[in-house]
């Protein structure tokens, strides 16, 4: 015979066993809701882009960064302006060299120049240094400038004390 109070019992104990979710559901719950929230992280993650308007905003007015000069010699000359001019500098600035002038150009701009070496090769704090005289023309309006360069142990030369250069 059955007793009707240990049958409420059990059904009671299997209805909570049964409404309450198993590990593995629990564990897809949770991986659902964490994917959930990844795909609303990257769809709103894009509302915070901005797209520069370049045709509405120069570089200068977002950075407020002062440019620097592509070439110690002279603001007038562009990046490859510059390569042509510093490979004639060494030429001309070599001790091993003529000492003659050596000239340079850049077709695709239009710059020109030449670098002539005035007095010997000096050494000075361990470095080879010589004053030139630079001559800059072409596109641009015609520059003489006065320097000296210096030839470092790597063998590359730096460009200093640049002023324009009156002819006597």
């Amino acid at each position: 015979m059955l007793n009707t109070g240990n049958i409420v019992i059990v059904s009671r104990i299997q209805s909570a066993v049964t409404s309450r979710p198993s590990r593995n559901a629990r564990a897809l719950e949770l991986l659902f809701a964490k994917a959930i929230l990844l795909a609303t992280t990257v769809c709103l993650g894009g509302c915070s882009t901005a797209i520069p308007l370049p045709s509405f905003i120069s570089q200068e007015d977002i950075t407020g960064s002062i440019r620097k000069p592509v070439s110690p010699l002279s603001s007038n000359l562009d990046a490859e302006d510059w390569r042509r001019a510093s490979g004639a500098l060494g030429i001309a600035l070599d001790p091993q060299g003529s000492g003659a002038p050596v000239r340079w150009d850049n077709p695709t701009s239009g710059v020109k120049g030449a670098f002539i070496p005035v007095g010997e090769a000096q050494a000075v704090d361990g470095l080879i240094c010589r004053a030139f005289v630079s001559e800059l023309g072409g596109s641009h309006p015609a520059q003489s400038l006065q320097g000296t360069g210096c030839r470092d142990k790597s063998g590359d030369w730096t460009v200093s004390d640049v002023k324009p250069w009156k002819k006597a």
